[in-house]
């Protein structure tokens, strides 16, 4: 089935641009880090409390998120739950855990990227810098921007945006870059390296399972939203690939 294009018509009101939260209870940690983005043209801003996270957030409006896991009044998994079920900005995960496990449950949740502690300052700020220019369509850009359709799907790159049937499928930034790579080549394989390389610029190890988490978590997503489970197909030993014709369940 052929894309078909149409113009957007609505787009998302913007986060403030440049603006970082920081959920870190290490008030040293916090401050290293605060001063080195803020010299570094990021307005970054600090929340020490768990507890607080999702209602700061919500003040503040910031265009990324960086959050620890281990925090108190409300640990980072909880909260990154939280901030995903409201918003698409990026998470980044910053935490002192090296285990798997904590890994992929981070991304499972919605989390974009995922960093261990120690890390040097500079590389923090270009993994913010990568995450940030993911988002950096301008609201004109995006109003300009055309949507495709294949069949029952509907997406428009610039405005991230995604509906399955007319209903809209909640999607955080990582996710929706991943299944635009799908969509732009749907109907053939897309391997698990070209997945790695576009999400995370390395290649894929044959071992890591970060791409399948994120697949299982973007299955469910399209399956909340009437979509068939065999929309997006494994194809063993290989990759995956979006059905050239989505239907409903």
């Amino acid at each position: 089935m052929p894309l078909s294009i149409n113009l957007a018509q609505d787009t998302p009101v913007p986060p403030q641009p440049r603006r970082v939260l920081l959920v870190e209870d290490s008030p040293r940690l916090a401050s290293l880090i605060r001063d080195y983005m803020n010299m570094n043209g990021l307005d970054l801003i600090v929340e020490p409390d768990g507890a607080n996270a999702v209602q700061r957030f919500i003040a503040e409006r910031p265009a990324l998120v960086i959050l620890d896991i281990m925090l108190p009044g409300k640990d980072g998994y909880q909260i990154c739950r939280e901030l995903r079920a409201i918003a698409g900005v990026p998470i980044l995960i910053y935490t002192a855990r090296r285990d798997d496990i904590d890994h992929v449950l981070g991304l499972e949740l919605g989390a974009d990227d995922f960093v261990v502690k120690p890390i040097e300052p500079r590389v923090l700020l270009a993994r913010i810098e990568a995450l940030l220019r993911r988002t950096g369509a301008s609201a004109a850009e995006r109003a300009s921007e055309a949507t495709l359709t294949l069949g029952d799907l509907a997406i428009n790159r610039a405005a991230r945006l995604v509906t399955f049937h007319g209903r809209k499928v909640t999607l955080t930034h990582a996710d929706f870059d991943l299944f635009w790579e799908l969509f732009a080549h749907s109907g053939n394989i897309v391997t698990r390296d070209r997945l790695q390389r576009v999400l995370r610029k390395t290649p894929y190890d044959g071992v890591g399972r970060a791409i399948d988490a994120r697949i299982f978590r973007l299955r469910k997503r399209f399956e909340q939203a009437g979509a068939a489970p065999d929309l997006i197909i494994s194809v063993r030993s290989m990759g995956y690939l979006l059905a050239a014709q989505p239907a409903s369940a």
